[in-house]
């Protein structure tokens, strides 16, 4: 039986692709790149939001926190990722993990919750047209962002918890590249019957349940479309929501085949990839999405160029 660590051990091994190390540097370089591109993608959507009177608006307001979020998310894992596929030491501390755990779950979960917000704005804005600037005031916008903050890191301090008074095995060997709560359970030295039933309770409620009212908001969205009898005003409506859409469908679509899928060892290697989707790529494409099928945003950024 696996010898196990009582105490708090001196730190993790994250394995990520040590097995694979030409595929290491192939993907130091390929996420190096990814990387600036949703520094810079991101940071150019924060700018022009703030910059310009006429994207003061919430459906802006609640683009730049995505941004803002996205580019924390990517920093809280990412540089420690580079420096573990540069060669053979994978270590991070305890605490780095605990750190990384804590703050890439509080704000994988504050993204839930504000794609259902956006998800919202849009449903306002198009079912309830006359209401919109009466319901999404400024002091409930203000509301709102707090509710989604607070609501990430209250669901990741709980998780963090629960996660690190596990006792592990002694080998400290996370198959994983950051530290993430399914792969940390794998190494307790101890029945995790009650976490994965907890952690199970958790994705309904910032998963399943924000999925579900985005898709109750968008099917009031789509009955009033169709009652619009001119091509032109469709596809105003689609282009208004065409964006967030292809948003929630990379972020959650991943999200969910990563955590409902069976976990055997063949399964593990594609959930690597699928985690390396939502927390590289996918932050590396939302400023692209919503510049490029966005008007006001290009336009925003015509100006501010010159």
């Amino acid at each position: 039986m696996e010898r196990t660590n009582k105490s708090s051990p001196v730190g993790f091994i994250l394995l990520g692709f040590s097995d694979q190390p030409q595929l290491e540097m192939i993907l130091l370089y390929v996420i190096s790149v990814f990387y600036i591109l949703t520094f810079v993608g991101n940071t150019t959507i924060i700018l022009i939001s703030y910059l310009d009177p006429k994207l003061h608006t919430p459906m802006y307001f609640f683009l730049s926190n995505l941004s803002f979020l996205d580019l924390c998310f990517t920093t809280s894992i990412i540089p420690q990722m580079l420096w573990n596929f540069r060669g053979p030491d994978k270590n991070i501390t305890y605490i780095g993990c605990m750190i990384q755990f804590f703050v890439a779950l509080g704000l994988g979960s504050a993204e839930c919750v504000l794609l259902t917000v956006m998800a919202y704005d849009r449903y306002i804005a198009i079912c309830r047209p006359l209401h919109y600037t009466l319901i999404m005031h400024p002091r409930l916008l203000k509301q709102l962002a707090v509710v989604i903050w607070i609501s990430g890191f209250l669901e990741s301090l709980v998780q963090s918890i629960l996660t690190f008074q596990l006792p592990f095995c002694s080998h400290h060997k996370v198959d994983d590249f950051m530290c993430e709560e399914p792969a940390l359970i794998k190494i307790a030295a101890v029945d995790t019957t009650f976490i994965e039933t907890e952690l199970c309770i958790a994705s309904i409620l910032y998963v399943m349940m924000p999925l579900g009212l985005i898709l109750v908001s968008y099917g009031c969205i789509a009955r009033t479309t169709l009652k619009i009898k001119s091509t032109e005003g469709r596809r105003k409506v689609f282009g208004t929501c065409g964006s967030h859409l292809m948003v929630v469908t990379l972020f959650f679509g991943t999200v969910l085949i990563v955590y409902i899928q069976p976990k055997n060892k063949y399964t593990q290697n594609q959930s690597k990839f699928l985690t390396l989707f939502y927390t590289v790529v996918t932050p590396t494409l939302n400023p692209m999405i919503y510049t490029l099928r966005n008007k006001d945003v290009k336009g925003a950024l015509g100006r501010l160029l010159g």
